[in-house]
């Protein structure tokens, strides 16, 4: 008589995993002055080599020992407890080098030089970002960073007659940065801007509800981002926002054609003021206005809020 096929085990990579990260984040409560945020938007993607290599180890062990009960346990628990362990040393050592922040302060104000449109690439690592409206130039920026890390560059050119901005604020050599960092950008008002923001750890704060923003691409980080999109548009508006690691807050306008489509990460969507048509939202405007709000959104691990004002 055939013996019964042995069942796969499942294994216990991701739940062990999220077991470390939890107590990886607990040791951040218990001890306050542990800042976990710089850890990770660092090192998030040591998480991604160490499980694909468990999955590998999976994979091969299974093959050797022709599906063995146990046999693809062992390399998830391992995996888990190098990722706990690189973790909380990384954090422990940067929390032991107890080193002061010192703040540097620069500006820098950039005019348009004739353009008629713009593109602006921004790397901001951690920190606090603001970017609003209301500059009579291109942009006034404004930067408190601390004094050990390399000086934020800003480069600017024009050429036939559209604008190319860029900014990294980790200058010439990569840093962790530091939740005291702030990265201030007060954009022009009319001037057609196609922006594309690369965000670390911290809080972001992006009131485009004055700015002429054309096409807005944003990967966040780590923590928490305000999107305020409200505001007269004159002309069609695309947004691509790739979640990261927290929270997102996005203010929609009621008077102004607004579209979304969303899907989740791990985490919720959370919409209001919407109305769901098969895969997309929309408001009570759309296909009444001349502008559209055309808005995708890929959740990432935490909560992201869509609000029509």
């Amino acid at each position: 008589m055939a013996s019964a096929p042995i069942p796969p085990r499942r294994s216990f990579v991701g739940p062990v995993i999220l077991i470390c990260i939890g107590v990886f984040f607990l040791v951040a409560n218990l001890v306050p002055s542990f800042d976990p945020w710089l850890i990770l938007t660092r090192y998030w993607p040591v998480i991604l080599i160490l499980i694909g290599l468990g999955k590998v180890w999976d994979y091969y062990a299974a093959r050797r020992y022709d599906g063995a009960p146990g046999a693809s346990d062992v390399s998830g628990v391992l995996i888990a407890i190098v990722l706990l362990m690189l973790l909380l040393g990384l954090g422990l050592w940067r929390h032991g080098e107890h080193r002061s922040y010192k703040e540097q302060q620069s500006t820098q104000t950039v005019d348009l030089q004739g353009a008629s449109g713009v593109t602006a690439n921004l790397e901001i690592p951690a920190g606090e970002l603001n970017v609003s409206g209301g500059s009579d130039h291109l942009v006034d920026a404004d930067y408190h960073y601390d004094d050990s890390e390399s000086a934020p560059k800003l480069n600017y050119a024009v050429e036939d007659g559209h604008g190319q901005l860029t900014f990294n604020g980790n200058g010439d050599e990569p840093s962790f940065g530091d939740h005291d960092n702030r990265w201030t950008f007060h954009f022009n008002d009319t001037v057609p801007l196609d922006i594309t923001l690369q965000m670390g750890a911290g809080q972001s704060n992006l009131d485009f509800s004055k700015v002429n923003v054309t096409h807005l691409d944003v990967h966040m980080g780590v923590g928490q981002m305000m999107l305020d999109l409200t505001g007269p548009r004159k002309q069609d508006v695309s947004a691509d926002i790739q979640g990261g690691i927290g929270q997102a807050r996005i203010r929609l306008p009621s008077d102004v054609a607004v579209r979304v489509e969303a899907s989740g990460g791990i985490g919720s969507i959370n919409v209001t003021g919407l109305t769901k048509q098969g895969d997309e939202y929309v408001n009570a405007a759309y296909g009444k206005t001349t502008a559209t709000i055309d808005l995708t959104v890929h959740g990432g691990i935490g909560e992201i809020d869509l609000n029509d004002q």
